[in-house]
């Protein structure tokens, strides 16, 4: 266990830390690229522009966090714990975090273009500025969000919960995207795109 520990900078490229406890450690600027991390600890860690590039963390904890700056590019994080994290401006770019849960997270201006969102759960996140350009966001659940500044250019929205949420301001929206999705009568969309007949989906299976 590292609970607490003060391993700013610490390089631990290619580590097999599979189960390590790293809650409340300060790991500023540390470089955990490569590294195996399932189910690893790191909730209310300082991990201000960590390095997690092509890391593998299934369902590893970064409750509370501080992942300001940090890098997941081409991680595999599926299923992983991002809830309540602050994630300004990180980049998750290409990272596969299918069935992660980023409720309440800060993600202001993060990069989450190419990644693997499918069933991703965004509630009550702070996502102005996120760019999902060209990722897989089917079954995510967007519902309720101010998505303002959001760039969804060629994202795949199969399914994505949209009910009541604000997308006026989003870039990239093509009405093909919007036919595929799932939204309501207080679904705010761009000037331009109309909600389909289908709207709201009917329940599906799991």
């Amino acid at each position: 266990m590292l609970t607490n520990e003060d391993l700013t900078g610490t390089v631990f490229q290619r580590s097999l830390l599979t189960l390590s406890d790293f809650a409340s450690s300060k790991m500023a600027g540390a470089n955990l690229s490569e590294t195996e991390i399932s189910r690893t600890r790191f909730e209310g860690a300082d991990l201000t522009r960590a390095d997690f590039t092509k890391a593998l963390g299934w369902r590893a904890n970064f409750g509370q966090a501080n992942l300001t700056g940090a890098v997941f590019s081409a991680a595999d994080m599926n299923r992983s714990n991002f809830a309540q994290v602050k994630a300004a401006g990180a980049n998750f770019s290409k990272a596969e975090l299918n069935r992660s849960d980023f409720s309440g997270a800060d993600l202001t201006g993060a990069n989450m273009s190419k990644a693997e969102l499918a069933r991703v759960l965004f509630q009550s996140a702070r996502m102005t500025g996120v760019d999902f350009s060209y990722s897989n966001l089917s079954r995510a659940r967007l519902d309720g969000q101010d998505l303002q500044g959001v760039n969804l250019t060629g994202s795949y929205l199969y399914l994505t919960q949209l009910g009541g949420a604000n997308l006026s301001g989003v870039t990239g929206l093509t009405q093909a995207q919007v036919d595929i999705a799932c939204g309501t009568a207080q679904t705010r969309l761009p000037a331009g795109l109309n909600p389909p007949k289908a709207w709201p989906c009917k329940d599906e299976e799991e």
